[in-house]
């Protein structure tokens, strides 16, 4: 479960005294912490005097004070954010009635710092099953919090994704979770807003996270999110689609992996609703194969950073590829770039993979058995997809292109090497079908090849 990435300094030490005062400061204990239940209830009485209705009725002169908070009472609510990790003082907070004082600083307080601290006590205290099933029981708290995903605060909006995400991932409340967000579409617009507009990368992060689990638990809900599109602003002219299509949310998705350099593993589920988004998911995926992931300039040891999303990314170009070949967006002119980062792959791997030459233990037994590591096996997907998508391509390409790809360096002797030694034998026929063609281009080239791998028969 996620807690709250800083934590505070620690509560202060106990107050100093004599023998019977540290007797009585032994019963103000919470549970068997040292925590004071005096000095807890001390400062959830200050937040409450903070929202209190004499306070919140202030005059325009001190709504700037509103949203600043006091030092002092900064430093303690932060030790309580602390505490509220440990489940006696969860737990004493929960019996305290604690979040609806934090419901009411929510719903009143226009103090940002404020507002993060108290989701990310909730947050804390949600970590915890039966104060997790409490909460989520609580309606009014539930409207309370799905409202703070419409703050302007990326620290307020951190901590709510983080506790949403905790109570999701709380089988006994996830459903309930879910219902409340299909009852408020707006919160569609506030994510799509974040994915596409936000720096943040562990709010864009955490954000992901949300959307993917959300998509995990209910299909239909995955489904509407990306086929139906955003709920169009009141303030927009309804023939304005270039502004709808903005907050569509895969582009916003995407646009979001962009910024954090990796895409969500939920990504995957997109290849089956490629009709719908084809253009936009294409020319994002396209510059960021092209331009973005393992470039010529980068060491082929980034290949392991960048495995995962890789996968991801060609997974769905492949699938838009071979259903929609025949649009537009699709030129043939764009086979050659994706050709080009198809390849520098496959050969990055090959240097990954490597095993030690001179290692004595290189071929013992126990070395072969442990062939296949966890990077390995995400490297070895990373190989199908990419042959997958490389053995389409050469499907398509024809004379004129194969003779470009030559003389701007997209193809070469060594490149299709080892593309053929990585399509072999799975892809024969598509391989031989190339080699027919290169050799009206370049005989040369194209006999050395087939010298080089004798099983291709191919008849010039």
């Amino acid at each position: 479960m996620d807690r709250n990435p800083s934590p505070p300094p620690p509560p202060p030490p106990p107050r100093d005294g004599d023998e019977d005062e540290e007797q009585v400061a032994g019963g103000d204990c919470i549970g068997s912490t040292v925590y004071s239940k005096h000095w807890l209830f001390g400062v959830l009485s200050g937040l409450i005097q903070i929202v209190s209705p004499e306070n919140t009725k202030s005059s325009s002169d001190d709504e700037e004070q509103q949203t600043e908070l006091d030092e002092e009472m900064e430093n303690e609510i932060c030790r309580v954010w602390d505490m509220s990790m440990d489940e006696d003082v969860a737990l004493f907070l929960q019996e305290f009635n604690a979040p609806d004082i934090f419901m009411g600083v929510l719903a009143k307080s226009k103090c940002p710092r404020l507002r993060e601290i108290c989701v990310g006590i909730l947050g804390n205290m949600a970590c915890f099953q039966e104060i997790c099933v409490s909460i989520s029981g609580n309606k009014n708290l539930g409207q309370v919090l799905l409202h703070c995903l419409y703050d302007s605060d990326p620290p307020t909006l951190l901590e709510t994704s983080r506790l949403l995400l905790t109570c999701l991932s709380q089988t006994e409340v996830a459903s309930v979770w879910v219902e409340r967000i299909q009852e408020h579409p707006a919160i569609y617009d506030s994510i799509c807003f974040i994915m596409s507009s936000s720096t943040n990368v562990d709010l864009l992060v955490k954000v992901g996270e949300v959307v993917d689990k959300l998509f995990d638990l209910d299909e239909k809900l995955m489904l509407e999110w990306i086929r139906n599109g955003a709920v169009q602003p009141l303030d927009q002219p309804q023939e304005d689609s270039e502004e709808q299509r903005v907050f569509r949310i895969v582009p916003c998705v995407l646009e979001a992996a962009k910024q954090v350099r990796c895409l969500p593993q939920w990504m995957m589920e997109f290849k089956q609703l490629c009709p719908d988004t084809g253009k936009d998911t294409w020319n994002l995926l396209f510059d960021l194969v092209c331009h973005e992931f393992c470039q010529a300039d980068d060491p082929p040891i980034i290949l392991q950073e960048q495995k995962t999303v890789l996968a991801s990314v060609f997974s769905v170009l492949s699938a838009i590829y071979a259903s929609q070949v025949e649009q537009e967006y699709l030129k043939i002119e764009k086979d050659l770039p994706l050709i080009d980062s198809l390849i520098r792959v496959l050969q990055n791997m090959e240097h990954c993979q490597k095993k030690p030459e001179n290692s004595a233990e290189s071929n013992t037994d126990e070395t072969k058995n442990s062939d296949l590591t966890q990077d390995d096996f995400h490297l070895k997907i990373l190989r199908d997809i990419s042959c997958e998508f490389l053995s389409n391509i050469f499907q398509v390409l024809t004379k004129e292109t194969v003779a470009k790809g030559l003389k701007e360096g997209q193809l070469s002797k060594q490149k299709c090497s080892c593309a053929f030694q990585n399509l072999l034998p799975f892809y024969s026929p598509v391989v031989e079908d190339f080699l027919k063609i290169l050799y009206k281009v370049d005989k040369t080239i194209a006999g050395d090849l087939e010298e080089s791998f004798p099983s291709l028969k191919v008849q010039t």
